[in-house]
């Protein structure tokens, strides 16, 4: 790697913005439903700090220039997905953008929306009623039918190995927000649930594997997604629910053929909680 592009690299890494640069220009989306029609972008000029990200720019705003913006945010370190976004065009962590990246990528400012097709509550803050509604139909809990272990259900290495990529997952809905089988189907689980089905299917620990099926072997379920991969493109965490969904297809016609009687029990037949 040449010097000047490992120079580059370094300060992308540190959160440094260009030389020169010592202002960042904020377009935020804002919406009141109390007193607003429809969203407006309100434009925002704060002090630029190298290591700023997105979160910390909307902070600058809230604290010292306009405390009504509203967003959400908890862990500040990309677990809790609570301040997944729009920023410039791509699905984004607010937590772990760094403004010095987005000028570096060419932006002269940077834009921040709420997540697209998701009912805006106020400004950048979404309802995820309906995400947590498809999560919880699936049952995200282990279900076991053996009788409590002594001790722990413990798992391999190997056994763990096979769910990382999903477990990796912190529900930010940046996956259900950007596939348009959600947009059109009002019923559709969407990748997110589907995603965690297949989680639970590849646990070792997890007895209703055909019950799980069930839940999702329909047309509002995994026969829905289109293969489109918008799912795949948006996640901050780089897991790839089609793969998942795909493999859900897979385990539902070799149910099929085998006369898996579970995949008529329901949503009644998994426990009500852990």
């Amino acid at each position: 790697m040449a010097t000047t592009e490992k120079t580059r690299v370094s300060e992308e890494r540190a959160g440094r913005a260009p030389v020169g640069v010592e202002r960042v220009v904020l377009k935020v989306y804002r919406f009141d439903p109390e007193t607003d029609e429809r969203g407006r972008l309100d434009t925002f000029e704060i002090p630029y700090v190298d290591g700023m990200t997105v979160l910390d720019a909307l902070f600058t705003v809230l604290e010292k220039i306009d405390g009504s913006l509203a967003f959400r945010f908890s862990c500040r370190e990309g677990i809790c997905g609570a301040c997944a976004m729009f920023i410039n065009g791509s699905y984004r962590l607010a937590c772990e953008t760094q403004v010095a990246r987005l000028l570096r990528e060419g932006h002269r400012e940077v834009h921040v929306m709420p997540l697209p097709h998701l009912p805006v509550i106020r400004d950048l803050v979404v309802d995820m009623t309906r995400f947590w509604e498809c999560y919880e139909a699936i049952a995200p809990w282990i279900v076991t039918r053996s009788a409590d272990p002594e001790k722990e259900r413990p798992q391999s290495p190997e056994e763990r190995k096979l769910i990382d990529e999903y477990v990796g997952c912190i529900l930010c809905g940046s996956c259900f927000s950007s596939c348009p089988s959600v947009w059109t189907g009002k019923e559709y689980l969407g990748p997110t649930a589907m995603m965690k089905t297949f989680r639970w299917l590849a646990d070792t620990r997890d007895e209703a594997h055909d019950e799980r099926l069930g839940l999702v072997a329909h047309e509002k379920g995994a026969w829905r997604c289109h293969t489109i991969f918008n799912c795949v493109e948006a996640c901050p965490k780089r897991i790839n629910p089609t793969s998942a969904i795909q493999g859900l297809k897979g385990r539902t016609v070799a149910a099929l053929l085998r006369g898996a009687k579970g995949l008529r029990a329901g949503r009644k037949a998994l426990a009500d909680g852990p």
